[in-house]
């Protein structure tokens, strides 16, 4: 069975089409910079060199127009019609209290997924028009909604309730969701297949670490607690996300530097983190290449970033009680060996010597292709009884 995993940003549309039951790709790419005058396709085929082309792109229907036609092309396809495609998961960063799972898309789902952009304005309008663009271009294959926030549902009441008034959790549904839910379930699943154990018997800390860094506890693979919160803002040092921060170092600088609500938003969105700490570069590549020239700012965006990751480890280490595996995904936790060494100096006195420490490669989009083959075999099977 043939899934196509799309995954939308505000001027991007990611694509991967899977074979499920081989677990393969069969190609992958990436339309870029939607909507400026310049757009480009980038296309790779399994086993071939990539493809790259300059495409007038103006939006994400145009978009997915450029994708299906890569897909039955003559010379870099691998179908000769879209209707080879059984499924289409589409990857949605925010689905609220309402989602627990991957679900079937319907227009009520589609009301939620626009309702749920309050909550996730830079994230669900664009996977709201992947999803409207596929059903018209795909119309006859089943659409499915995978949620970030889903993962992470699991979470206690006291570790997802903040100390504010309770009536704005009631009236806005102001609490901690957590995000990047398909990676820590994916290198959770993929964790226990390593340690030779069940899942439902393991307590594990995943650390997603790329230019947005998460952390979660996860005990017999339920998210108990997660670092990211309300919106991705929360938790870790990140790429140009500020993480932690006292709320009134917001309302000080608003009142000192003059500062609108979507300015300091902008600032310590954009602007903070490894970019803002050093004054550099959020790849954490830069970072070190400066440490090396005795950059002492790039030293300090460093220390601060390792500094909180141990942090939140010792935090749910306690949280756990014990812990089975700490376990290193995406692209600074897979590739960056001196933050993983940093990281777990002096920790086995914490955590114990029997703790593992895993690299997993997270593969998003592989579970998101399972996910929706799961939807759609039920869905069928539904159907015939």
């Amino acid at each position: 069975m043939l899934i196509l995993v799309i995954n939308c940003g505000s001027s991007s549309m990611k694509y991967d089409l899977f074979d499920v039951k081989k677990e393969s790709s069969l190609c992958k790419g990436i339309v870029e910079r939607i909507g400026e005058t310049s757009s480009f396709l980038k296309h790779e085929v399994s086993g071939k060199a990539p493809f790259e082309k300059e495409v007038s792109c103006g939006n994400h229907h145009q978009a997915t127009e450029i994708v299906k036609d890569i897909l039955t092309s003559s010379s870099e396809g691998v179908l000769s019609d879209v209707s080879e495609v059984a499924g289409v998961g589409h990857r949605v960063v925010h689905g609220g209290e309402e989602f627990h799972s991957a679900t079937l898309i319907d227009d009520k789902v589609l009301a939620s997924v626009e309702k749920f952009s309050e909550l996730a304005p830079l994230h669900n309008p664009p996977a709201l028009e992947g999803i409207r663009s596929c059903m018209k271009i795909f119309a006859s294959t089943p659409q499915v909604a995978v949620f970030d926030t889903a993962f992470h549902h699991a979470m206690p009441q006291q570790a997802y309730c903040y100390g504010i008034p309770y009536e704005f959790y009631k009236k806005y549904g102001i609490r901690r969701y957590g995000f990047h839910g398909t990676s820590h379930r994916y290198v959770s699943i993929k964790a226990a297949e390593l340690l030779g154990r069940p899942l439902k018997e393991l307590k594990l800390i995943t650390a997603h670490l790329g230019n947005g860094c998460s952390i979660a506890a996860v005990s017999g693979g339920k998210s108990i607690d997660t670092s990211m919160g309300f919106t991705p803002l929360e938790g870790l040092l990140m790429g140009t996300r500020c993480g932690d921060i006292d709320p009134a170092v917001v309302f000080f600088l608003m009142e000192k530097e003059n500062l609108i609500a979507g300015e300091i938003s902008d600032m310590l969105n954009k602007k903070s983190g490894l970019l803002g700490v050093s004054g550099i570069s959020n790849d954490m590549r830069d970072i070190l290449e400066s440490i090396e020239e005795g950059n002492s700012r790039a030293k300090l965006a460093y220390d601060i970033f390792v500094y909180r990751i141990k942090k939140y480890i010792g935090a749910y280490a306690a949280v756990l009680e014990s812990v089975d595996a700490v376990v290193f995904t995406a692209g600074i936790g897979e590739h960056v060996p001196q933050i993983r060494d940093d990281v777990k100096k002096n920790l086995k006195t914490i955590l114990g010597n029997k703790t593992e420490f895993l690299t997993i490669h997270t593969d998003e989009e592989l579970l998101i292709a399972k996910d929706t083959h799961r939807i759609i075999a039920g869905e069928n099977a539904g159907s015939k009884s």
